[in-house]
């Protein structure tokens, strides 16, 4: 018996340190990248930088120097002060379009895994015609109607993550709908609001909450796509889709100017991943850890 408490006790204490050592080098690395674009995206402003938008074209594709620590680009803006303001943008995107398709997708999700029947084949159906239109000719026709802005582009990317996060949620509840909990709350009477809201938004969050992080790699990287063809912000806003694309006319001289913010974007985008995907592993409700 005293052998039977001490194996339990080993495992009580293991137990937490497994889950911590799962975590990670490249985990806490990625959160640590993460936190320093964010911290120079919020402080930029205050930051001792040249305007990002102020054009010398006697200093054209400047070296770096102590008056430009990554030189300039090619009509001599500051290619450090860029950097940093264009984060602001695809942060900015990359973190407000999700946040769209979480909300509108997650709520369409729970309400269709719940309800099932006729609402679910509704919402699943409507969904598969938004996935089977092409991203990139909505993006062009939304552009060209309503002109290229932040908001435009914000919007259209949250529209287009909607039925990723509407599956997402409809998955996590279906598997949550079975459980004890939840046949428990039906048994004592409660209603639908108060299942959802109390019984399985907390669950379903979490890997929502994951996937988010995945939506926002991903966003990141369209954005920067849609901006190296010219239908993102428009000029003299920086983004770091849009600095690659004025960067390629330079790739002979200069190609820094495309190099440091491509590996910019890999950085943070991989970050991303590496923290969605160790979120997911943890949250995942095959697990049970749910």
């Amino acid at each position: 018996m005293a052998t039977l408490e001490l194996d339990l006790a080993e495992v009580a204490v293991t137990q937490p340190a497994r889950k911590g050592r799962r975590l990670g080098i490249l985990f806490w690395a990625a959160i640590g990248w993460m936190t320093f674009v964010f911290a120079l995206a919020v402080f930029a402003p205050a930051l001792p930088l040249p305007s990002p938008t102020d054009m010398d074209m006697l200093e054209r594709r400047a070296p770096f120097s102590a008056e430009h620590w990554l030189g300039t680009d090619g009509l001599g803006r500051d290619e450090l002060s860029r950097l940093i303001y264009g984060a602001r943008i695809s942060l900015v995107v990359g973190l407000c379009a999700p946040v769209i398709g979480l909300t509108i997708g997650g709520a369409l999700g729970m309400l269709a895994g719940y309800f099932r029947g006729r609402f679910e084949s509704i919402v699943v159906g409507s969904m598969d015609v938004l996935l089977a239109f092409p991203p990139l000719i909505l993006a062009l026709a939304v552009t060209a109607y309503l002109g290229q802005s932040i908001l435009n582009l914000t919007l259209i990317l949250g529209f287009l993550g909607i039925p990723a996060f509407m599956r997402v949620a409809r998955a996590a509840t279906l598997t949550l709908s079975r459980r004890e909990f939840v046949i428990a709350a039906q048994a004592l009477g409660a209603t639908h609001a108060r299942i959802l809201l109390r019984e399985l938004l907390p669950n379903v969050i979490l890997p929502l909450f994951a996937f988010f992080l995945l939506g926002v790699a991903i966003t990141i990287v369209v954005e920067g796509s849609l901006s190296f063809l010219g239908l993102g912000v428009p000029p003299p806003i920086s983004s770091w889709g849009s600095m690659i694309g004025e960067g390629r006319e330079s790739l002979d001289v200069a190609p820094r100017l495309a190099f440091l913010p491509a590996a910019a974007m890999f950085l943070t985008v991989l970050s991303f991943n590496l923290v969605g995907d160790t979120l997911r592993a943890l949250t995942d409700p095959r697990q049970g850890a749910l």
